[in-house]
């Protein structure tokens, strides 16, 4: 079963020195292959991706580019203002949950995908540990039966409310194929709402003791407050089942089927600007975070209010210093590229 990752000490331990942070590589010229070139990053606007979108434009600043601030759109605007090189990058591409985004905006003629940015993120459906082991619940199919739904129910129509994905990511045409595929339209709803906003309010019911029903992802900070295993269980799905006709098997390694295949978070650049610097194109397939860390800079936001892009820039600081061998390494292979 996924669960949260233990949370590393490493970033609490360097906040006293964030304001000491030295700037980002070497500084000659000769290492620095972007040099006068203007770099336009974009991003949703969900501030648990703020600090994946910095460490790449940290990293980019040190070869020289200048980053322009980030411009926030939904996934499916990302992907075809990086196929037309309106933006140079964004460093959240859930492969293959965004495939259909993806191809949609021109697929590998028009943008450049490789490596893997941050591997091993999972998805899927949660309840109360609570509720799970009193009415022996596993599976989503068991949410058909009107009385094991009636537990779930937030708006007092006697459904189940799942606090759900919100139009434009992705995981929301996953969601609403599967409430279909596996006959719950008659007796679940699909919260849609600000994820921010409706995770707050299914924390605050599982505070209060009620049961709660609810989508999420890892990493996040999520997992870090209702911990799978702890406070959560996550359910198994009766069959696996996608939209767009995609037959896979989303079965996990451990033999549990969540639902949602295990995703790697990809860097997708524009290919126009990727084939003109090497340097750059080099840069963003070797570039690898592991998803615990990503948990440990997302539980640090929720648990002392950082969440501001200024605090994610911090947060991002320390996590280079704390990698700086890993961040030239990553720098070295870029430069060796430049033409």
């Amino acid at each position: 079963m996924p669960s949260m990752p233990r949370i590393l000490p490493v970033i609490a331990a360097l906040v006293g020195v964030l304001c000491l942070s030295a700037p980002v590589g070497a500084a000659s010229d000769r290492q620095l292959p972007g040099k006068g070139i203007v770099v336009q990053p974009g991003q949703i606007h969900v501030d648990g991706e703020n600090f994946q979108t910095i460490i790449v434009s940290k990293a980019l600043e040190a070869l020289g580019y200048e980053v322009k601030p980030v411009q926030f759109a939904k996934y499916p605007a990302l992907h075809v203002a990086v196929a037309n090189n309106d933006l140079t990058f964004i460093a959240d591409h859930w492969n293959p949950l965004h495939t259909a985004f993806f191809d949609k905006a021109g697929g590998t003629s028009k943008m450049y995908r490789q490596g893997a940015y941050i591997p091993g993120c999972a998805q899927g459906y949660l309840i109360d540990k609570k509720t799970a082991d009193r009415y022996r619940i596993t599976n989503m199919a068991q949410l058909k039966e009107a009385h094991i739904a009636a537990l779930f129910d937030v708006s007092g129509d006697g459904k189940a409310d799942l606090a759900g994905c919100p139009p434009g990511w992705g995981c929301e045409r996953v969601i609403e194929h599967q409430l279909t595929s596996f006959g719950l339209r008659n007796t679940v709803t699909h919260n849609q709402g600000e994820y921010g906003a409706i995770i707050a309010e299914t924390i605050t019911r599982y505070q209060e003791g009620k049961p709660v029903l609810y989508y999420t992802w890892t990493p996040y900070w999520v997992s870090g407050v209702l911990v799978p295993g702890r406070d959560v269980v996550w359910l198994e799905v009766p069959f696996s089942s996608l939209p767009d006709n995609r037959t896979v098997d989303t079965t996990l390694a451990n033999g549990k089927n969540y639902g949602f295949e295990i995703n790697t978070q990809n860097i997708v650049a524009s290919q126009q600007f990727s084939a003109a610097h090497p340097d750059a194109a080099k840069l963003f397939a070797v570039m690898q975070i592991p998803a615990r860390d990503i948990s440990a800079q997302n539980l640090q936001m929720r648990e002392r209010g950082e969440g501001s892009w200024q605090a994610c820039e911090l947060h991002a600081e320390a996590w280079i210093k704390a990698h700086q061998q890993t961040l030239d390494g990553w720098l070295d292979a870029a430069r060796a590229a430049a033409p």
